[in-house]
């Protein structure tokens, strides 16, 4: 006689939980959308806690780009190698690991004594988020292998990510209107612990069948490569070439970084199969991800400033204005598997990044007094724009890669969302710092160490006003603002432009290839997007 979980309808034969059953597929995607969804808001939820950081820990123009910045900037380094390592040692495993780290570093940046503290605990949930990402992708794969209901799956997932980094200001926003800016991590406990209860529950275990070797140099070379070439060009922005370490650092990063691709093509079993790029539809979605959140990242990053700083809003206030981002992440997320069925995966990434780089531009028109529906539009087409990036390039490079290569594909894909966010602070908040410290213009009779707060930043120049008297306090603060907007202004220029080119990019990437001169369409929309309406061979 047969087993009683022979019969039940949710375990295999010998009692295991069947992973495969529709609901359950489902529902472990939920934890799957938590898990991504927490990393996202753990990325943004930062930018309305700036002021209040600023204020509390007194950190330098420099260190306050660090606070904003390390979180990526680990995360990118080691995205591929976490990737990778989640093939080989099973991703269920790494990102249950990684949750309970993540929780562990939210703990100490909650409480963290000074702003140097502060980085590190970025730096550690960095390190943690390294190992969630890829992961969360990856079992997507191996819940979903029908490549339809993948294409949902995926959407439902660019949703929570997308709409994570939108949410995490209200969030914030939330959370400082009645506790202080450590509050804005102790959020993540609660949602660690769910993760990790259902987590154990409900998803599969999935590895590479045959993963080969733990190359630890090829680990080295690319934590190494991202984050020396990532940090030289930071630093060119910032200062330009006042020292020899920013272009030695640049060609140490770049040499590591040819050094890591010569070395994955030699080895059998490489940390990154970097010939994965040869197929123009990943390599047009990996480039597309990384130049939209250059574009997008360090422009958000600085409105939150602008909206409680220049405008005066509350962060409640600010958080509540940035909401329409996040309504239009979430629709433009669940709206791409459909879109791209009907126009093309072409058509659907180039008008996508081409409506971003046109929400930019109009953040490029922004006064200190501008109305605020001009605000609120364009974060509403960015938000909708970004959801479908995002999920349309994550489908593509999920379905151009092999299933046991799943981790280290989703890798790429996260690295360049990252390394994207990370260099869009970086380049942009730079331009911004720049900017605002050339246009500052402090009364002739501040005195001089209040007049250097005021030129580090915005923050600097608020505190600095408050211990002037009336009159001067009045000018400074009249200046301050306008170079801050003036430097917004220029950087969302510089931001759309990128964008635009990389539409252009993406279009020429995915054009249609002909099989055989037959005029025979052979590009698809996407791996789990089944075009119903080609394009036409001349476009």
């Amino acid at each position: 006689m047969s087993s009683p979980l022979a019969v039940r309808p949710d375990h295999t034969g010998d009692g295991r939980f069947d992973h495969r059953r529709s609901g359950h597929r489902w529902t472990g995607l939920g934890v799957l959308v938590l898990a991504v969804t927490l990393v996202a808001v753990d990325a943004t939820v930062l930018s309305l806690a700036i002021p209040s950081i600023t204020e509390t820990l007194r950190p330098s123009g420099t260190q306050l780009l660090w606070i904003g910045d390390a979180y990526s900037f680990v995360l990118a380094g080691l995205l591929v190698s976490m990737g990778a390592l989640s093939d080989r040692l099973g991703r269920k495993r790494v990102l249950l690991a990684g949750s309970a780290a993540f929780g562990a570093a939210s703990l100490l940046a909650a409480y963290a004594p000074g702003p140097g503290w502060l980085i590190l605990a970025r730096a550690l949930l960095g390190v943690a988020g390294a190992t969630i990402m890829p992961s969360t992708l990856s079992l997507i794969r191996a819940l979903f292998p029908d490549a339809r209901e993948r294409a949902t799956a995926i959407g439902i997932w660019g949703a929570g990510a997308t709409a994570g980094a939108a949410l995490g200001p209200l969030v914030g926003g939330v959370l400082l209107e009645h506790f202080w800016w450590g509050s804005v991590f102790l959020l993540n406990l609660p949602v660690m612990v769910l993760l990790l209860v259902f987590g154990a529950w409900l998803l599969p275990e999935s590895r590479d069948p045959r993963p080969g070797r733990w190359d630890m140099p090829s680990v080295l070379l690319s934590m190494t490569g991202v984050i020396g070439a990532v940090y030289g060009i930071k630093e060119f922005a910032a200062h330009g070439l006042a020292s020899w370490t920013t272009p030695a650092t640049f060609v140490l990063g770049a040499a590591a970084l040819a050094l890591f691709v010569r070395r994955q093509l030699r080895l059998p079993t490489p940390l990154l199969e970097v010939r994965l790029f040869r197929d123009p539809r990943f390599t047009a979605a990996v480039v597309s991800s990384l130049i939209s959140l250059i574009g997008l990242s360090g422009v958000i990053f600085f409105m939150s400033q602008y909206l409680q700083l220049v405008r005066g809003y509350s962060p409640l206030s600010a958080g509540v204005a940035e909401l329409p981002a996040f309504v239009g992440s979430v629709v433009g997320g669940l709206l791409t598997a459909r879109l791209a069925r009907r126009a093309g995966a072409r058509r659907v990434l180039t008008a996508s990044l081409l409506v971003m780089g046109l929400g930019i531009a109009v953040l490029g028109l922004i006064r200190v007094d501008s109305a605020y529906l001009l605000i609120g539009s364009s974060f509403l087409a960015l938000g909708t724009a970004e959801g479908v990036v995002y999920t349309l390039s994550s489908d593509l490079v999920l379905g151009t890669a092999p299933a046991d290569k799943a981790g280290a594909a989703s890798a790429v894909s996260e690295t360049a969302y990252e390394l994207g966010a990370a260099l869009g602070i970086a380049l942009v908040g730079s331009v911004v710092t720049a900017l605002y410290a050339g246009s500052l213009t402090v009364p002739p009779s501040t005195d001089p160490a209040l007049a250097d707060q005021a030129g580090q930043s915005l923050g600097g120049a608020v505190q600095a006003a408050a211990t002037l008297p009336g009159d001067l306090a009045g000018q400074l603060l009249t200046s301050a603002n306008n170079a801050f907007v003036h430097g917004i202004n220029i950087a969302a220029w510089v931001s759309a432009a990128l964008l635009l080119a990389s539409a252009a990019f993406a279009r020429h990437l995915l054009r249609p290839r002909n099989s055989n001169d037959t005029g025979t369409d052979t590009t698809p929309t996407a791996p789990g997007l089944p075009e119903t309406h080609p394009e036409p061979a001349h476009h």
